[in-house]
């Protein structure tokens, strides 16, 4: 989207989404305080808009979400060690689906750690890992920026009209991918009421960290590489012929940072979706970890794991699955929901600046949401006609 109009659509998304949460908590808090606590998403949009239809709507929505996660968690978890194993051994035979096998195991270990509660050590290492790896990144894309190697800079855009509107909404799904949550009121439900004050406190701190990693990283990857940046970066800084760009001890570490932030995110989002798969199979009278529990929830959570692993393999599309997820998800989601819940909830008087302000964010993301997902679709289909199924190679 060139200097100006991407900072500012990332400056936007960023409010957006933090009005989003705010207008969410605030709906969770009211509900409660009228005796009907919500900890998951569907029932609590099922309530407010009084339609049995949304529950379930909802319910396609974060699955759609959290299956689009996992697979993109998976594959980039893959490429992340094929990167480092090509750079130890550049003709050695094995391929990305072999990596993203092994990233597999590792998920589905790690997806029988049952609840959010026992996730909250993996949650502050994926903070640091998040801090860590953007550090590096952007010292390394400073270098490559300064580099004798560094490959020509353009900052044009695409000369065809068409071209870049489309890219203009897919650009737009995937910033929404980046800044959409979609398990807000799964995360609320953990902490004592009152819970709004609390989680405008988690919201700031939240954002603050989303402010300096987002931005940073952002800048500093499109002034060394400009258009031709790579969706990730990490393949722009150890191109696939000519030396790497920035100390190899630097990359090194900063791929092992993200390897295990990837495996932190992929738990934290897949929690919804063990906990839909499990309502039908787990018997609420006997313990977590009896064999009555515990068998189902090892079959289905690994099963999940390794359909995600199954589609990322066959279609190793990072940068189209992003945007297809924040247009089909993440925008409907937490860029309209919210302010619907609240004008429902609270109903604010027509004139209101806060009315107008929600229905104005719900008519212009509605527009971006069906042309993100066209735009997305229609980039899936380009990409594909210069693609093989399993390839060892991913598409940006």
């Amino acid at each position: 989207m060139g200097w100006t109009l991407g900072v500012l659509s990332l400056s936007a998304s960023a409010a957006v989404t933090f009005y989003a949460y705010y207008l969410m908590s605030k709906v969770l808090d009211f509900c409660e305080k009228e005796g009907r606590r919500h900890i998951r998403f569907r029932e609590l949009a099922a309530d407010v808009l009084g339609s049995g239809w949304m529950f379930y709507f909802v319910i396609c929505i974060q699955t759609a979400i959290n299956t689009g996660i996992g697979i993109g968690c998976i594959l980039l978890a893959g490429q992340c060690l094929q990167t480092m194993y090509s750079n130890l051994f550049p003709d050695g035979p094995l391929k990305l689906y072999q990596f993203i096998a092994i990233v597999t195991v590792v998920m589905i270990l790690l997806s029988q750690l049952p609840t959010f509660h026992s996730l909250r050590h993996l949650n502050l290492a994926s903070l640091l890992l998040s801090l860590g790896y953007t550090s590096l990144v952007v010292v390394a894309c400073i270098h490559a920026g300064y580099s004798k190697n560094a490959p020509p800079k353009h900052y044009t855009l695409d000369p065809s009209k068409s071209t870049r509107t489309f890219d203009f909404f897919t650009s737009i799904s995937i910033l929404a991918s980046l800044f959409g949550n979609g398990i807000l009121p799964e995360i609320q439900a953990t902490l004592a009421p009152p819970a709004t004050g609390k989680m405008v406190k988690g919201l700031l701190m939240c954002y603050s960290v989303m402010f300096v990693t987002f931005y940073s990283a952002a800048i500093s990857g499109y002034w060394a590489f400009g258009n031709k940046a790579s969706s990730n970066i990490l393949k722009s800084l150890m191109p696939d012929e000519g030396p790497s760009l920035a100390p190899t001890w630097l990359l090194g570490l900063a791929i092992i940072f993200v390897l295990l932030q990837l495996l932190a995110i992929g738990q934290v989002y897949s929690q919804v979706a063990y906990e839909i798969m499990e309502k039908k199979s787990a018997d609420v009278n006997q313990g977590m970890f009896s064999k009555r529990n515990l068998v189902p929830r090892l079959f289905l959570r690994s099963a999940y794991m390794i359909f995600c692993a199954f589609v990322a393999a066959m279609l190793p599309f990072f940068g189209d699955i992003n945007a297809m997820v924040g247009a089909i998800g993440f925008i409907p989601l937490d860029y309209i929901l919210p302010m619907l819940l609240y004008n429902m909830t609270y109903k604010p008087h027509k004139t209101s600046l806060t009315y107008c302000l929600n229905i104005s964010i719900i008519v212009v993301f509605s527009g971006t949401g069906i042309m993100g997902a066209f735009s997305s679709v229609r980039q899936l289909v380009l990409d594909a006609h210069k693609f093989k199924l399993f390839s060892s190679d991913t598409v940006d």
